[in-house]
């Protein structure tokens, strides 16, 4: 699990909280005709900048991700292919359909080489299943972030429309509080909605893409590698190239010059 991001939601959560509670009732900060206008207002027209598929597949996606890390950091996946390419040597493919592992990816294309598929099938796959894959995450990312700039032009669509409520109903007073309590919310809900939540797990799979398609074309090297028998020192030394220089090599090991 991803501890920032929850952690990062409960505090702005408990911030907001905190601050309503300190100057008055929480129920003076809730109003249904704000919540219609920011959330009815942006999904619509999310639906309308994005087809009916990347809603369906980026959306779930996007949320997923952005509460969850990899289950292997590319320098795991350095050492895993490593111990996988010296099992190949060793032992043959036959060795790798014994080879367990928690990354999907991985164990996908370790499936492939002990089952004796050509290295261009094997290449063409993966790279096709990891394109589909980076595709969707970043619609969801997209799609986050297009409702964080909705939200906001909503609430002051929802503010407009409590204004001239109000100020076609000032010969009543006993509307006015209401009108402008709305008008006020909906600015404050569109806010909140994007600054808080959506821009933010846009801005968090952004940077998981970029991460996702670090270790997901290090894998497809790896395993392409072990296809081709390469020695599993060649194998850590290849796909080093993937991580930092101040990463590729372990706390206390030299570093070469």
């Amino acid at each position: 699990m991803d501890i920032m991001t929850s952690a990062g939601l409960i505090s702005g959560i408990i911030v907001i909280t905190t601050m309503i509670l300190m100057g008055g009732d929480l129920h003076m900060f809730i109003s249904e005709h704000a919540m219609i206008i920011i959330f009815g207002g942006s999904l619509a027209a999310t639906m309308i900048r994005f087809p009916l598929s990347s809603l369906l597949h980026g959306l779930p996606l996007g949320a997923k991700f952005a509460f969850t890390m990899s289950r292997l950091s590319a320098h795991d996946l350095v050492d895993e292919l490593a111990r996988i390419a010296e099992i190949a040597r060793k032992q043959g493919p036959v060795g790798l359909e014994k080879v367990e592992t928690d990354e999907p990816f991985l164990a996908k294309g370790i499936r492939f080489v002990a089952d004796g598929y050509d290295l261009e099938f094997i290449r063409d796959n993966l790279e096709r299943d990891r394109d589909n894959f980076l595709m969707h995450l970043d619609e969801g990312s997209k799609i986050y972030r297009a409702v964080g700039d909705c939200a906001p032009a909503f609430g002051m669509i929802g503010t407009l429309i409590g204004m001239v409520q109000m100020f076609a109903n000032m010969t009543d007073p006993s509307k006015l509080g209401p009108f402008m309590a709305t008008a006020l919310l909906a600015t404050l809900y569109g806010a909140l909605v994007a600054n808080l939540f959506c821009l933010p797990i846009a801005d968090k799979l952004h940077g998981k893409l970029l991460d996702e398609e670090t270790n997901r074309t290090l894998i497809i090297d790896g395993i392409l590698m072990i296809r081709d028998s390469k020695s599993p020192t060649l194998v850590r030394e290849m796909l080093l190239a993937y991580l930092p220089e101040k990463h590729r090599h372990e706390e206390g090991e030299p570093v070469p010059a």
